[in-house]
């Protein structure tokens, strides 16, 4: 055997523990990675300026942000046709997404007053309510259902990682006084590369055969009907709203809150701009390095179980993040080891997530399944902000309690997991084949 057939030998050996997936998903996946380092510019940093810089209050920018929920909520469910039908389909969609997105970053560069920081998350909320069904049904249609939570997580790879590079740049970038609009258009230049890497190497998915051909009003209400009159489907919507409004807290009010509200802090209200990118970078590196290999380990759990360990983590992770904000000494170990569990909750909820909708969902419409499933992220991404910069505004009544409040909301999506976990055609959901026919 010569040194080139023992040296793809053990490359191949090396790589043997990759997931095995079509080359389109791969290219989908690398292309996302370029969109979410642009996401990762301001994802710790914006609530961060619009109120340190612009003089914004945080219920204000709680508000706008919320914006952008409302603006994903009305788009999903016209994301939900339109990734389905003949017209643009998913590779249309996803084109559409990037430059809509794209567009969004640059009013947000400018956004000087109240409405044009309004206007930015309203368009950035549209682009982003067709990008996830787009993404989410083209790996779905091009995966076979044994590998499909995989395909998910590769999915979840790609934005962590995309999102931990991001936030280490632009963190360096402002620790060397420089400015934050420019992030905002280097975020816009990224969806915009995005859209190019999908109209170059991206064909469209949807089968002819059995996407949604109706154009009637009438038909395309049934459809939905047919969707959400599914219970198990409609239970696992209602606990996923939960998982989505905690998610929105990481991006919208955990950064202000360690900028602000952290007297143990290494500033003088709270940790440092450079300091809260280490701890962000930190919880993107955990789930960079261990999001395939645990997805693989747990392959032969169902995905209830899954989500329900899942919630387990996040409210664990929360009372550690409340601890940040009254301890006296400690507050760094605190924090690290806070991020480190939130960043667990994420590894075992984003996959299951997605891949228990790819089971439910028949073939037919798979486009409006995944629209509704993200439509629970316009609704987090609603309620979160907006409920997080409010009660960072009033201590006498929250403050930073928000912490525990939202511990204590677990409970409720924790039985609504456990009812779906009784029903038998979740009850071994790694398993489930992909169903053709109405659920």
């Amino acid at each position: 055997m010569g040194q080139r057939e023992s040296l793809l030998i053990a490359i191949g050996q090396r790589l043997d523990w990759l997931p095995e997936l079509r080359r389109e998903v791969w290219i989908l996946a690398a292309g996302q990675l370029l969109l979410f380092i642009g996401q990762g510019f301001t994802l710790v940093y914006a609530s961060i300026y619009f109120v340190n810089q612009l003089g914004f209050s945080p219920t204000q920018v709680g508000l706008a942000q919320a914006s952008s929920g409302l603006a994903g909520t009305l788009g999903r469910f016209w994301a939900g046709n339109a990734v389905d039908s003949t017209g643009l389909g998913r590779r249309g969609s996803l084109l559409l997404a990037a430059a809509i997105a794209g567009l969004a970053s640059f009013v947000l560069a400018g956004a000087q007053t109240f409405p044009l920081l309004v206007a930015g998350n309203l368009l950035l909320g549209l682009g982003i309510s067709l990008y996830w069904p787009a993404t989410l049904s083209v790996t779905t249609d091009l995966t076979p259902p044994e590998h499909l939570t995989e395909a998910m997580a590769l999915t979840r790879l790609a934005d962590n990682l995309g999102l931990g590079l991001g936030a280490l740049l632009a963190g360096q970038y402002l620790a060397r006084s420089g400015s934050y609009p420019l992030l905002f258009i280097f975020k816009g230049v990224a969806y915009w590369l995005f859209g190019l890497v999908v109209f170059a190497t991206i064909a469209e998915t949807r089968p002819d055969e059995l996407g949604l051909v109706a154009t009637g009003l009438g038909e395309r209400l049934r459809a939905w009907g047919q969707a959400l009159s599914d219970r198990r489907f409609g239970a696992y919507l209602l606990a996923n709203i939960f998982f989505t409004t905690y998610a929105a807290q990481i991006s919208s009010t955990l950064p202000l809150y360690l900028a602000n509200y952290v007297p143990a802090g290494n500033g003088d209200q709270g940790f440092s701009e450079a300091f809260i990118s280490y701890l962000f970078v930190w919880h993107a590196l955990l789930k960079i390095l261990l999001q395939l290999p645990v997805t693989r380990w747990l392959r032969a759990v169902s995905h209830v179980n899954l989500l329900l360990l899942s919630l387990l983590m996040w409210t664990l992770g929360f009372g550690l993040v409340w601890l940040v904000g009254i301890v006296s000494t400690g507050a760094l170990m605190v924090a690290v080891a806070g991020f480190a569990v939130i960043a667990a909750a994420e590894i075992l909820y984003g996959p299951s997530a997605s891949a228990l909708v790819g089971d439910l969902a028949p073939v037919t419409r798979r486009g409006i399944y995944f629209a509704l499933e993200s439509e629970c992220w316009s609704i987090g991404f609603l309620v979160g902000p907006a409920l997080g910069g409010w009660g960072l505004d009033h201590p006498a009544i929250l403050g930073t309690n928000l912490w525990l409040a939202l511990v204590s909301s677990a409970a409720i999506a924790f039985m609504i997991l456990i009812w779906l976990r009784m029903q038998p055609e979740v009850s071994q959901g790694a398993a489930m084949p992909l169903s053709s026919e109405n659920p």
